[in-house]
């Protein structure tokens, strides 16, 4: 089998990405026979494991980064990928091998078709094989969808950390924050540190109650640190930083610019706290490092992308209530001559929560993701026209892009985003360079 042949048969298997809810297969027993039969590799590594509605990728990427600087061989697994499959397993930063890709599938392959797993059972065994076999100290797990019958729940951490609870694939976890909550809760093992983001009123009672039933110790991130203010710098976001059980202030600089950074960064400091806790060594020094230069290190892109600085180009990946609520307000912090929205959603996405959000001044160019989940950008110009917002469309992002830069002065500022696959989309070049 050639290294195309096994991406090719990986790729055929129907996936969230292309197909929603129709291609997840709930429950777990798929992956754990598919790992029994290749000697059950997620009982051989070590793992933070983290759920949550928004934030758990640069979480994860974070933690990675910060544990690669304090010298651990760090096993990252993360989805979805935006350009290349082997974004998803990364050791120490680097993709996983095509090699290897192709010699798991040869391994696998008899299995994956005796018990029908889903496309990201596949992944997730792929990646608990490749950390196992790589001997990796430890590996941060980032989850699918949900966590209660994710794939990636057979495994017993050292940590688990939920960053955060909003709306966002209601259908498939419930329409409340407390059902929505409860199935995030089902990565709480007995016993096992869990760190809790952020604290809400509506959710708290449901993770209080998990973590004691199973006397796990838990931790709300908010409750044991504060960002007191961030600025962005021309390379690097500094934050100002306060322990709430001392006092003690302190700064941090990241090259991830999106301002709910400041929340995730509480995450991951009580994280850290937490691996400390569990023998796993973490000085300042690789706090420091890992937080500077987590991009850089681990290969995150799609968070606050910046593409251009004149005009101000950025790529979000942000594409529920919570997370563009977020990109919006910094948005709104920014100066610019005239502000550009190049936007792309998937239909089964519930919009009527997000268009109160969006900037009515902007200029829009609506598009549409190439994943046949995409919504049609008709469609799209069209209900966004009865919420006020005025704009062209484009076919694809890439012709939108083109349009955009064609009259966008070096004071103005493009905003690209509304799914993770319409960033997917944005060709390498990223922002065309006017000569």
């Amino acid at each position: 089998m050639t290294n195309q042949e096994a991406l090719d048969y990986l790729l055929s298997i129907p996936m969230f990405q292309q197909a929603g809810g129709a291609a997840m297969k709930p429950g777990t027993e798929r992956i754990e026979r598919l790992c029994e039969a290749l000697g059950n590799p997620q009982r051989r590594i070590r793992a933070v494991h983290i759920a949550g509605t928004n934030g758990k990728g640069s979480t994860a990427h974070l933690l990675c980064s910060i544990l690669m600087a304090a010298g651990y061989r760090t096993g990252l697994f993360t989805s979805p990928h935006l350009h290349d499959f082997r974004e998803r397993i990364r050791i120490d930063g680097q993709m996983i091998a095509p090699e290897e890709v192709t010699a798991f599938v040869e391994r696998a392959y008899e299995e994956i078709k005796r018990t029908d797993a889903s496309f990201f059972e596949v992944t997730t065994a792929m990646a608990f094989d490749c950390f196992a076999r790589h001997e990796t100290d430890i590996a941060v797990i980032e989850t699918g969808l949900g966590g209660r019958i994710d794939a990636t729940n057979i495994i017993t951490p050292t940590v688990s950390v939920i960053t955060n609870i909003g709306y966002d694939h209601t259908d498939l976890l419930g329409d409340t924050l407390e059902q929505i909550a409860g199935e995030k809760a089902g990565i709480i093992k007995p016993g096992v540190p869990v760190v809790i983001g952020e604290t809400r009123p509506e959710t708290a009672a449901v993770f209080i109650q998990k973590a004691r039933e199973l006397q796990a110790s838990l931790t709300f991130a908010d409750r044991r640190f504060a960002c007191l203010s961030a600025s962005l710098k021309e390379n690097a976001q500094e934050f100002l930083l306060q322990s709430l059980t001392n006092g003690y202030r302190f700064r941090l600089e990241s090259d991830l610019y999106g301002a709910y950074q400041q929340k995730n960064i509480l995450t991951v400091l009580a994280a850290a706290e937490a691996l400390q806790d569990a023998g796993i060594e973490i000085s300042r020094r690789a706090v420091e490092e890992g937080t500077a230069r987590c991009a850089a290190a681990t290969g995150l892109q799609g968070r606050w992308q910046i593409l251009s600085r004149h005009p101000y180009v950025v790529c979000d990946t942000g594409h529920n209530e919570n997370g563009l609520a977020q990109t919006t307000r910094q948005i709104a912090s920014c100066r610019y001559g005239k502000l550009y929205m190049i936007l792309g959603f998937v239909r089964d996405k519930d919009l009527t929560r997000i268009w109160p959000l969006l900037p009515q001044e902007a200029e829009y160019l609506f598009t549409r993701p190439s994943c046949p989940r995409g919504l049609d950008e008709k469609a799209l110009q069209s209900e966004a026209g009865e919420h006020g917002l005025r704009g062209g469309t484009a076919p694809d992002v890439n012709r939108a892009i083109a349009e955009t830069a064609a009259k966008a002065g070096p004071e103005d500022m493009v905003y690209i985003g509304g799914s993770t696959y319409l960033v997917a989309d944005i060709a390498s070049e990223g922002w065309p360079v006017k000569r």
